[in-house]
């Protein structure tokens, strides 16, 4: 239980506001595992956005204001970090075609024009997607499954065979450390669920979601030379706006 604790520990810690112990070990299989119970790990964000979707229309709240609420608490519940992410991404790849010159961009921490337009574009097309699935009988639970799939995308980010952009940062140590077979697992498992959940919406949703974050990772390999800490932030954001487009559909 030991390796399995701190595996759940690391999830919990890095994606959630949660506060959890400190993993006692933190290496590639630690960091392997933490990625594939990420669905797991971000139920406490998905019941944030399932209640606030159960709730909001009973006090008179309006869809609209009910999914801002919504993913306010899940911005506010994941501290941001994932829109971080997204912004840095979005800056990289703006920047220059010069790889050395993006990387530099990305690890400044500073949100530049890119970065702005691709968080507030993001944060528009969730919103306005989970607005329309809140109006959906039993919306708010679609909403909360969907922000557990969605962090299926950290699996794949995390697949053995998907390089780095650099030796050193926070995504080193997840790099590559998700065996190809699990990560398969775990998508098939979400399918599953989301084809259980909303029939072949549900299922297209999780394919259009695996397309966006497969599309994010070519880009990135091909203009950073591989993935960073904050492609894996933009991933789950892309992938989570990808699941409510099709499921608001």
């Amino acid at each position: 239980m030991g390796p399995l604790l701190d595996a759940w520990r690391l999830a919990v810690g890095t994606l959630t506001a949660v506060p959890v112990a400190p993993p006692r070990t933190v290496d590639a299989r630690t960091a392997g595992r933490a990625m594939l119970l990420a669905p797991l790990a971000a139920a406490p964000l998905a019941l944030v956005v399932a209640g606030i979707g159960l709730v909001g229309p009973e006090v008179g709240f309006t869809p609209l204001v009910t999914a801002v609420l919504a993913i306010a608490g899940l911005v506010a519940g994941s501290r941001a970090l994932h829109l971080d992410g997204l912004a840095d991404t979005a800056d990289g790849l703006t920047a220059s075609y010069d790889r050395r010159r993006s990387l530099e961009v990305m690890k400044s921490g500073a949100a530049g024009p890119a970065g702005v337009a691709a968080v507030v574009l993001v944060l528009l097309l969730q919103v306005t997607a989970l607005t329309s699935v809140l109006r959906q009988d039993h919306g708010w639970l679609v909403a909360g499954v969907l922000v557990c799939l969605s962090r299926c995308s950290l699996a794949l980010a995390c697949t053995r065979g998907v390089p780095g952009a650099r030796p050193d940062g926070l995504g080193a140590t997840y790099v590559g450390s998700v065996r190809p077979l699990a990560t398969v697992s775990i998508w098939l498992g979400s399918a599953l669920v989301a084809a259980l959940l909303a029939g072949l919406p549900g299922l297209l949703a999780v394919l259009a979601a695996a397309a966006a974050v497969v599309l994010l990772l070519r880009r990135a390999v091909t203009r950073f030379g591989g993935v960073t800490g904050d492609v894996f932030g933009a991933a789950v954001e892309l992938s989570l706006a990808a699941l409510l487009v099709v499921a608001s559909a």
